[in-house]
């Protein structure tokens, strides 16, 4: 289901990334899955710059290994494993992607916190969050979490499926 031609249909990985993705940047792709956005996000980097992709299931980092194995985009992309408490990065990034993730942590102070430590200043956040598991209500009391710890919402839309925030620190 995860990587369904019907999923990137309705996620347009490519129209989603692209108003933030420069050559030479590093990026980071939070809670990767099998690599939808991590693909992406590299193709525009166009060979210059990373995609860090993270996630707390192996499995899912192990899919997209075997996907990049070989492949040029190989180089551009570092796998990261989280753990439960931490994504444990400690390189500054300029641009983070949080898709369809949010909602599965329990701890988001934590996690928006962690991430003001990595994110270069100026850097950009990119949270889509779905509308059949987030409420308006969960998705503000996000919002204000984050705005809490010195995060600025930059633009916020919504789509069919999705609530969508941009913010920058």
């Amino acid at each position: 289901m995860l990587e369904s031609p019907l999923r990137k249909w309705m996620t347009k990985p490519a129209e989603t990334v692209k108003p933030y993705i420069t050559k030479g940047m590093t990026a980071l792709d939070l809670g990767c899955g099998p690599g939808i956005f991590t693909l992406e996000i590299a193709r525009q980097l166009n060979g210059e710059g990373k995609v860090i992709a993270a996630d707390i299931q192996q499995g899912m980092l192990d899919i997209l290994k075997n996907k990049i194995q070989g492949q040029a985009i190989e180089r551009h992309i570092e796998l990261h494993k989280c753990n439960e408490n931490s994504i444990g990065i400690k390189e500054q990034v300029d641009f983070i992607l949080a898709f369809y993730v949010i909602h599965e942590v329990p701890n988001q102070k934590a996690l928006f916190e962690e991430l003001s430590t990595i994110i270069k200043p100026d850097g950009k956040m990119l949270i889509v969050e779905p509308k059949f598991e987030v409420t308006r209500r969960k998705f503000d009391e996000m919002l204000l979490l984050l705005t809490g710890l010195n995060w600025t919402v930059l633009q916020e839309k919504h789509n069919f499926f999705s609530r969508i925030v941009t913010l920058t620190k």
